[in-house]
């Protein structure tokens, strides 16, 4: 006769195997955040003309203007090519994350490859 849950060992020692790969998993995706939150991603716009470098935690840390970029008579183009160089950078800052957590979970996407909780 087959034993409690139809597994073997039964269910309760399976369970608990479960429940302590899920925390050790929930461990390591909290010290990669951590790690990624301490990153820092840069990127350039106009030919390197401005760089912005963000962090894991999506804040702007700096952003670098070449002289040669600054004309009085052409602000917007400037504004334009912050807005091009922070946008990069976070989605750099992103790529990376989700490609470090993807490692983590083994691709299993979310909080456990198609399973929805």
């Amino acid at each position: 006769m087959a034993k409690r849950g139809g597994f073997p060992g039964g269910m309760p020692g399976n369970m608990t195997n479960l429940m302590k790969q899920a925390q050790r998993m929930q461990r390591q995706m909290e010290e990669k955040q951590k790690e990624m939150q301490e990153r820092e991603y840069s990127a350039t716009a106009g030919g390197s003309a401005v760089t912005a470098t963000v962090n894991g935690k999506k804040e702007l840390l700096s952003v670098k203007i070449a002289p040669e970029a600054v004309d009085p008579d052409d602000v917007e183009m400037l504004e334009d090519l912050i807005v091009a160089a922070v946008n990069e950078a976070m989605k750099k800052a992103e790529e990376d994350s989700n490609a470090e957590m993807a490692k983590l979970t083994g691709g299993l996407g979310g909080l456990g490859g198609g399973l929805s909780f």
